[in-house]
């Protein structure tokens, strides 16, 4: 990915990115944040499933396949996690351009933190103003499945022929991914923070501040409290 990225309003190099594996609390963690620095959030998980649909089905066209999407069984009951993994890392670049798009659109007075798993570090780190702008985060294993038994969206939503086996192809195609973008990180020298669930959230968010330090404004006073 070049470097030279053209950035309308110098939104991208000020970015705060917090990337990492699914169940590891990232969107709560920016939300934290988001309201404690009054930041600009960026939900990629949540514009890449509805803002970017029609540039999903566009591409699909483009490259011959049908308008509406593989099949649902053969995507979740009848192809192995590892390929899984592999063909959602392959499609990461496309769809983290599609990311900067909207924020290139961006402008905030204070920073914009984005969090995502599809914010990877090895597509991050050429834009980002300093690696320091980014953490990692990934669930240790007892603690995604505490987020798997006590959040109602870890279920597993789609129709297929065997639920069971979806949903155990879909976790271990997610612990793949997770594994990828933590060597990614400590290749680069990104920190990479693993969430055990010792910790509460705000201690969580606490963490990622102070990583963040150099780059937060002073914290939002509410209510006449900071």
């Amino acid at each position: 990915m070049s470097t030279d990225v053209w950035d309308p309003f110098g939104t991208l190099r000020r970015v705060l990115w917090i990337g990492g594996g699914q169940w590891a609390g990232k969107s709560t963690v920016a939300r934290l944040l988001a309201v404690r620095y009054g930041l600009t959030a960026y939900h990629y998980d949540y514009h890449d499933a509805r803002g970017h649909n029609d540039r999903r089905i566009a591409r699909r066209v483009a490259l011959g396949r049908p308008p509406e999407g593989p099949d649902l069984e053969q995507v979740w009951v009848d192809t192995t996690p590892a390929d899984m993994a592999e063909e959602t890392l392959a499609g990461f670049p496309v769809r983290f351009e599609w990311a900067l798009d909207d924020l290139r659109a961006l402008v905030s007075g204070r920073p914009v933190i984005a969090e995502g798993w599809g914010l990877r570090p090895e597509l991050v780190a050429p834009i980002a103003g300093s690696l320091g702008q980014m953490v990692v985060m990934v669930p240790a294993p007892a603690f995604r499945d505490r987020q798997l038994r006590e959040l109602s969206r870890t279920a597993f939503g789609h129709e297929v022929s065997d639920p069971a086996r979806a949903q155990r192809n879909r976790l271990e195609r997610d612990r793949l991914v997770a594994e990828d973008a933590v060597r990614s990180a400590r290749r680069l020298g990104i920190r990479v923070i693993e969430v055990d669930g010792s910790q509460d959230a705000a201690a969580v968010a606490d963490l990622v501040a102070d990583h963040f330090r150099p780059y937060l404004p002073p914290p939002e006073v509410h209510d006449g409290m900071s």
